[in-house]
């Protein structure tokens, strides 16, 4: 019986990692399309399409989060930035920081 429940629990563990990565992949696809109005200014691939506007790629996704919500409050101005974080939810910035700070970013000394 101990043999069962051994091969019961690595079953259960297997079935939540198949189930948490297609959670994960969707979770990724959500946070894509939400940050699809970032794309513009900061790339899809979160390098800057416009010459004000930062690279978000790979960035701390701490400070992407907190920066959303300092531009949504007011208290970090820019008017472009204002507008755009005004109307996102906390769940929306989530994905948004989530998006950016998971793109790979790799680095070569000149």
């Amino acid at each position: 019986m101990p043999g069962n429940k051994r091969a019961a629990a690595l079953l259960l563990a297997a079935l939540a990692a198949a189930v948490s990565g297609q959670s994960m992949a969707a979770d990724m696809a959500a946070a894509k399309a939400k940050a699809g109005q970032c794309f513009v200014c900061h790339g899809a691939d979160g390098l800057a399409k416009v010459p004000d506007a930062p690279n978000l790629a790979g960035q701390n996704e701490g400070y992407l989060v907190k920066a959303l919500k300092d531009y949504k409050s007011g208290k970090r101005e820019n008017e472009m930035m204002n507008t755009m974080a005004k109307n996102l939810s906390d769940q929306d910035i989530a994905l948004v920081a989530a998006y950016f700070s998971g793109i790979a970013v790799t680095v070569k000394a000149p």
